[in-house]
């Protein structure tokens, strides 16, 4: 524990950003999972529905800075094009 009064503020705000920084980072793996999971194992309407929650997540994500735009993108981008195979495919 630290003794000089502003680290432990600085602690203090370090684990309020490490909880909301998981919060975000968190809901975006998760949106992600069950868009990749609905494409393997459901509907297309179930797919592209989880996709767009899956988007919303990473622009949040990317938006609180707790992911970089251009990684938020990427993976967008890989979510798309695995939905466009799916449409395309069925």
């Amino acid at each position: 524990m630290a003794n000089i009064k502003s680290q432990v503020k600085r602690n203090r705000q370090n684990d309020k950003r490490r909880e909301r920084n998981r919060f975000f980072r968190g809901g975006a793996r998760t949106a992600v999972s069950k868009a990749r999971l609905a494409m393997t194992g459901g509907t297309v309407e179930e797919a592209k529905a989880a996709t767009i929650a899956a988007i919303s997540a990473l622009d949040k994500a990317a938006e609180k800075g707790v992911l970089h735009k251009n990684n938020a993108s990427r993976r967008k981008g890989r979510l798309m094009k695995a939905l466009f195979q799916l449409e395309q495919g069925k």
